[in-house]
């Protein structure tokens, strides 16, 4: 509960579609919007830590609605290049539940939100398994990554621990938005490592359809 209450209750929001992080992920991120280049420059001057979170299809184009969950994450590298825009490193610390957005002169969107729902992404002891239980998954992505043109250092990811290569297949996959939303709200990892294999399955069966028809 103390490392919880250390996270601010209002947090600056970057809304980005197809894009979701886990706690205890690293990704990296160019900003070049001048409403996030205030918000990096707000944020680097406080607590370093921005909310990253979906926009769902409705709303307005310049401000569309959210999805309800998403993750803060904390600034860890930050360069600027001579062109003005910033090169930033957003290491993930926790997900979070919006409860409303806040009124703000500021370019940028902010929201108040609580971490209740997710204490365990905190905890220093991490759900594991053997990395062997990934073996299907591993396959089946293999091959959907192969179809989509996509390069991925297999070698490297089975070399992490369950959590970290479980989380950034979740991250990296090809899939929609919707699929990707549902894998950041899974309760746990063993719940992450089920859903994953049933969008998995969703994408083989349609493969499967596809040739059969043909």
């Amino acid at each position: 509960m103390q490392k919880q209450n250390k996270l601010p209750s209002i947090i600056p929001i970057f809304p980005l579609s197809n894009f979701i992080i886990f706690p205890n992920t690293t990704v990296p991120l160019n900003i070049f919007e001048p409403r996030y280049i205030q918000m990096i420059n707000d944020s680097m001057k406080s607590h370093r830590m921005i909310g990253m979170i979906q926009p769902k299809k409705s709303g307005e184009l310049k401000k569309p609605d959210l999805y309800e969950i998403g993750c803060i994450g904390k600034i860890t590298s930050f360069n600027e290049t001579e062109d003005g825009r910033y090169l930033i490193i957003i290491n993930g610390v926790s997900r979070f539940k919006i409860e409303e957005e806040i009124k703000s002169e500021n370019l940028y969107r902010s929201c108040k939100v609580n971490y209740q729902n997710y204490i365990k992404d905190l905890e220093d002891k991490i759900e594991e398994f053997p990395i062997k239980d990934l073996d299907r998954i591993f396959k089946d992505l293999q091959n959907l990554f192969e179809k989509k043109g996509f390069m991925v250092d297999w070698s490297s990811l089975k070399k992490q621990n369950f959590s970290n290569t479980l989380n950034t297949l979740s991250m990296a996959s090809p899939f929609s938005l919707e699929e990707k939303q549902a894998l950041l709200e899974t309760k746990d990892l063993s719940t992450r490592k089920l859903r994953l294999e049933q969008i998995l399955k969703t994408y083989t069966l349609d493969d499967f359809s596809n040739k059969t028809i043909q």
